[in-house]
């Protein structure tokens, strides 16, 4: 990361830079918390930038397509998604959405860090506003712990909104953690995670994901592709696992009359993003 005084840069391992131009105010937050160094941004077109140890976490500007994205493919794909569980997603967008559904009756989000979700309260708080739903927990713990404790079949749609795959977000991808996924999931349960960009991460993360995935007791994975212009390369994707049986649109006609307002997901982007090009229908075989 290079912070001059009129842009931000990021540099990642795709071997490509994203800049975006920075206002006078620059950075108008920086802290070191007990586990990350968290940054605030002001950006001239993006509005306001969040950063974790110099890394792109969510921008004013296009938060919304993975927000929507993480959240309502899954839960359009399960039958009847009451109890929901987010491991990570500290600046709360994921949640918001989640809790759009009136079929959900329970969700807990799990961040180890509450400093993300109090600077994202003062800063982005539009993706806050539903913290004080009453179907919502916040709970600022060991999300890998928390799994492991789980009671078994106790949640319908788990949504792991988490870092890279790279240090402490490394456990994140490895069998013992999906193991435990699968053991808090129900009959008909799903996962959902974010799973980094096709064009780069292809071979190196998406088809070691899924099939760790596959070890771990789940029978069928679907990845959904989308665009976001703030991370690396500006094409990302997400994988939904089903615990048994097949990841399929149950609710396609909810999501074609939805009740509730949204910037980028709809029925036809849900079927859309599952069509993938042909190099990734050849890897995923």
């Amino acid at each position: 990361m290079n912070a001059t005084p009129n842009w931000f840069t990021e540099l990642s391992d795709a071997g490509t830079i994203f800049g975006l131009e920075l206002t006078e105010a620059a950075c108008v937050y920086s802290e070191q918390t007990p586990f990350q160094k968290l940054e605030v941004f002001d950006t001239k077109t993006f509005g306001k930038l969040m950063t974790l140890d110099g890394c792109t976490m969510v921008t004013s500007r296009d938060n919304f397509v993975y927000h929507e994205m993480m959240a309502h493919p899954v839960l359009f794909s399960h039958p009847s998604p009451k109890r929901v569980c987010i491991i990570g997603g500290g600046d709360c967008g994921t949640l918001k959405e989640v809790l759009r559904h009136p079929e959900v009756e329970t969700v807990i989000q799990i961040d180890i860090d509450e400093r993300v979700t109090r600077v994202s309260e003062q800063y982005f708080p539009e993706l806050c506003e539903s913290n004080s739903d009453p179907r919502a927990t916040l709970a600022f713990e060991d999300g890998i712990k928390w799994i492991q404790d789980a009671e078994p079949g106790s949640l319908d749609v788990l949504i792991v909104d988490s870092t890279d795959p790279v240090g402490p977000g490394a456990v994140l991808y490895s069998e013992a953690f999906f193991q435990s996924c699968w053991q808090a999931l129900g009959e008909d349960g799903l996962l959902v995670q974010q799973s980094e960009s096709p064009l780069v991460h292809a071979e190196k993360i998406i088809k070691p994901m899924h099939d760790t995935m596959r070890s771990a007791g789940f029978t069928q994975i679907r990845l959904h592709q989308f665009p976001l212009v703030s991370y690396p390369t500006g094409w990302w994707s997400c994988s939904i696992a089903a615990k048994q049986g097949e990841v399929i649109f149950e609710r396609e006609q909810s999501a074609e009359n939805l009740d509730f307002p949204a910037q980028y997901y709809n029925a036809a982007i849900h079927r859309g993003s599952m069509a993938l090009p042909q190099f990734m229908i050849e890897l995923l075989k």
